[in-house]
């Protein structure tokens, strides 16, 4: 056990502190996993940028299409460069409950909420939404 005026280095500005903690892979980041014992370290809010950018991309798409700067999904595709296949199930996400995107956006969806899998198909009543959200 290290006591005060103790050192582990020669120069006594330096301090070293070990913490016996275990680092494990969480799908594409990293958690710290706390030694039995001792308390957990509180989890923040982790906002899945890849979603955010998304629901970003399909609200002004959405404004776009409103506003008639675009007539029609294969106009805005064109414009955009991109599939109108993909430009569609992008514009689906405007769909989603506000509470889901707010949900998301404070970064506090479930984990198996992804891209991928918010562009599956899914509900346009919100309360069927929510009663699923977990499965999606």
């Amino acid at each position: 056990m290290i006591k005060a005026g103790d050192f582990i280095t020669s120069d006594p500005e330096v301090v070293e502190v070990h913490v016996p903690v275990t680092f494990r892979q969480m799908g594409s980041g990293k958690r710290i996993i706390a030694p039995e014992g001792a308390a957990a370290p509180v989890e923040r809010a982790q906002p899945d940028n890849t979603m955010i950018k998304a629901l970003a991309r399909a609200f002004r798409w959405r404004r776009l299409l409103e506003e008639g700067r675009h007539a029609t999904l294969s106009d805005l595709a064109a414009a955009e460069k991109i599939n109108p296949s993909y430009v569609s199930r992008i514009l689906r996400l405007t769909l989603l409950a506000p509470d889901i995107v707010e949900t998301i956006l404070d970064g506090r969806q479930q984990e198996p909420l992804t891209l991928a899998t918010a562009l599956r198909p899914f509900p346009v009543e919100w309360d069927h939404q929510r009663m699923i959200i977990g499965e999606i």
